[in-house]
């Protein structure tokens, strides 16, 4: 029987009491749990009383410890990969190091888990039986190609965005996919001041630009009527 070396662990996006019983087990049971924040996943483990060493696991290093870990891996030792909210490798780190495992034969196994782009989807109302999800639109190169072809696309479309640029990115979308599309905006989701707003771009831009933004945002898009 083969045996699983990486785990693949989802995280709670808000609410600590979102994560699985299996998930739990899995983490009182590996060598190693690899962190994008070993703060943030610390505070995690600390609430469920789990005491594991850490390793730090984020964009900004993961070339530099892939192989090492790699290595790890394949004279036995197991381990857990969590980022701070969420799935791993959605918009987060995670593609390498399982590619990687992969490769050198190992066995990944990914737990089911939150993923923050699903209950705004629900939420939303909008079309979920096709849907493309962008992530982070790139910060300036690319930016407005992106989006012009995105103009045109049927499906739903979900994107990730933070609070500092949500205006800029619907006033974006306004001009180019118009101010009647229909969208959803979901903020804080699972925590106490979660939010969503429906309604047209315009709309959802008004709304936001009478407050103040906080929180993780997931942005939910009508597809272009055909």
């Amino acid at each position: 029987m083969e045996v699983t070396s990486l785990f693949i662990v989802p995280t709670p996006i808000g609410n600590l009491a979102d994560i699985t019983l299996r998930a739990l087990e899995i983490l009182k049971s590996v060598d190693l749990i690899l962190a994008e924040d070993t703060r943030t996943t610390g505070f995690l483990l600390k609430h469920y009383e789990i005491s594991k060493p850490q390793q730090s696991f984020h964009n900004f290093n993961e070339h530099k410890v892939v192989d090492n870990l790699v290595q790890r891996l394949e004279k036995g030792e197991k381990m857990a990969l969590v980022s701070d909210a969420g799935t791993p490798g959605i918009s987060d780190p995670g593609f390498l190091i399982i590619r990687a495992c992969l490769k050198a034969g190992l066995k990944v196994e990914c737990l089911p888990g939150a993923t923050a782009f699903v209950p705004a989807l629900i939420k939303s109302g909008l079309p979920s039986d096709r849907f493309a999800f962008e992530g982070f639109l790139p910060h300036k190169k690319g930016r407005m190609t992106m989006l012009k072809k995105l103009a045109a696309e049927e499906r739903t479309m979900i994107f990730y965005e933070s609070p500092f640029r949500l205006l800029k990115t619907l006033e974006q979308f306004k001009d180019l996919f118009g101010a009647d599309r229909p969208a959803s905006v979901s903020r804080e989701l699972t925590k106490m001041f979660e939010e969503t707003v429906n309604g047209s771009i315009a709309e959802i831009l008004n709304h936001f630009m009478a407050k103040e933004v906080k929180g993780e945002i997931v942005i939910v898009v009508a597809g272009k009527n055909k």
